[in-house]
């Protein structure tokens, strides 16, 4: 499932769309499908993937554990694609990974986009790896029918806000502040200017994902009414994964729980 067709349907319904983030193999593989399976039968539009990473340089506590967690359990970046296989072909929902560079290289660019096209990935977010150093990767990518997809945050000048917009395809991952992940109470007004001026700047050009933080309905509001397209949660799903490692079956009620809240709010949003 591509991801236009995702936004394309959440605009002519009028509401955001729901991007939910799990680290593969958290706590271990067989809980992935139906923590996902969870997700996306609460209103989760699109799923993005984690592949577990040592040095997660722009994750805080929470999913730098989840890494850990998963990476302690034996999972690679061979064994995510086969997990998003079964994602993509059991749930009608498009999949995103999001790595960091070095897998990438140790596996070989060709190799493993051709192996997560065949995953059935729709697109990749690489966060230390700039469009300037990726025309190559880029166009790879293009070939396998994967979207690439480029941050930005508050230092980006609309300069260079301009040229990551022309280099990335399916949405634009906007980070509202300075910092790593990590669930946060609540957003100052400086966060949600740097949405509006983003939103201003690209007009539509790509649909704009904020994420980095969100894990209440009144942030999802917030920022659908500032303009995003679409809000990522991640360390407030993590955390709900890390609160009931030894039931699963609670595990699956709250995320549930907390998936029909934020999609919720990505639909009244619009009117805030």
């Amino acid at each position: 499932m591509k991801i236009e067709s995702v936004f394309a349907k959440a605009k002519k319904e009028g509401r955001g769309v729901l991007v939910g983030f799990v680290t593969a193999g958290d706590p271990s593989p067989d809980h992935t499908l139906d923590i996902v399976s969870a997700l996306v039968s609460n209103g989760v539009d699109i799923i993005e993937l984690g592949i577990p990473f040592s040095d997660p340089i722009a994750d805080g506590p929470t999913i730098q554990a989840s890494s850990l967690r998963a990476l302690n359990a034996g999972i690679t970046p061979p064994n995510v694609l086969d997990i998003a296989d079964e994602v993509s072909s059991s749930l009608n929902v498009p999949v995103v990974l999001l790595t960091y560079y070095n897998p990438i290289f140790r596996m070989g660019e060709g190799k493993f986009l051709k192996l997560a096209s065949k995953a059935g990935v729709s697109g990749v977010v690489v966060p230390d790896l700039p469009p300037e150093e990726s025309r190559e990767y880029r166009r790879i990518a293009r070939k396998e029918n994967i979207d690439t997809i480029y941050l930005a945050t508050p230092s980006t000048t609309p300069k260079r806000l301009d040229a990551i917009v022309s280099a990335t395809r399916g949405f634009l991952y906007v980070v509202p502040l300075y910092g790593v992940t990590g669930a946060r109470e609540a957003f100052d007004s400086y966060s949600k200017k740097v949405v509006k001026d983003i939103a201003s700047k690209v007009r539509g050009r790509v649909p704009i994902a904020v994420g980095f933080g969100i894990s209440k309905p009144e942030h999802v509001r917030s920022f659908v009414a500032q303009g995003a397209d679409s809000v990522i949660v991640g360390s407030a799903i993590v955390k709900t994964i890390e609160r009931n490692l030894s039931d699963r079956k609670t595990m699956l009620r709250e995320l549930g729980e907390l998936a029909r809240d934020l999609s919720s709010a990505c639909r009244n949003g619009k009117s805030v």
